[in-house]
């Protein structure tokens, strides 16, 4: 079995094509506040009706993975069948002292720490269960960040199909751009989730890279 996972890691997109699923178990990765959920749930919306969780301002809303099975997804006469997984946000340090400033008290502050450390290492051990990755980064943000290069890199060694997904870009100071300059070698589509710009120009995207 470690042999056969360590070969899938190396030649992912050989037995992509070889072992062709019916569906996709897509990830959905980034830090906290790129906004996961609120994609989520936009997709959710738009093709099933439902939702997958709340969102809020407060970092690390989502400390477990969320799991949606088959979602089917329509794009120009093609049908894409997804499993959606909501992952907790990526950060390379957690201290509870940032909770405080949102009106936590301490207790509260430490158990949303504690939790948001292993929805960390939940969201890293899910890349070895994962057909392909949406990337979600903040466009109003520098996107050239150790958290972004980092998990980029581990998706890069798995050799999964990526599809990085600029959000925010309703927010007058966002910069798309930025985000294609700084990983050249993925394709990038900027989207509004909360707002739903662009979203079929992500679906179509979805479609020939998941598909």
């Amino acid at each position: 079995m470690g042999i056969i996972l360590s070969l899938k890691k190396r030649f992912g997109f050989i037995f992509r094509w070889i072992f062709k699923k019916d569906k996709m178990r897509i990830g959905i990765y980034g830090p906290p506040n790129a906004g996961k959920t609120t994609l989520a749930n936009r997709i959710l919306r738009d093709w099933t009706g439902d939702v997958i969780g709340s969102a809020s301002e407060i970092p690390h809303e989502t400390r477990r993975a969320r799991l949606r099975e088959g979602v089917k997804i329509e794009v120009d006469g093609k049908s894409l069948t997804l499993d959606i997984v909501d992952t907790p946000g990526l950060a390379t340090k957690i201290d509870f002292h940032d909770f405080l400033k949102f009106g936590l008290t301490e207790e509260e502050a430490k158990r949303r720490a504690k939790e948001a450390t292993e929805g960390v290492i939940e969201a890293i051990k899910w890349l070895d269960d994962l057909d392909g990755i949406l990337l979600v980064m903040d466009s109003t943000e520098d996107p050239y960040t150790q958290v972004n290069v980092t998990i980029v890199g581990n998706i890069e060694a798995r050799n999964l199909p990526l599809l990085i997904v600029a959000n925010k870009i309703d927010l007058p100071n966002a910069s798309p751009a930025r985000i294609k300059a700084a990983f050249p070698q993925h394709p990038v589509v900027p989207i509004s989730a909360l707002k739903g710009l662009n979203i079929d120009s992500l679906y179509k995207a979805m479609a020939e890279r998941f598909g």
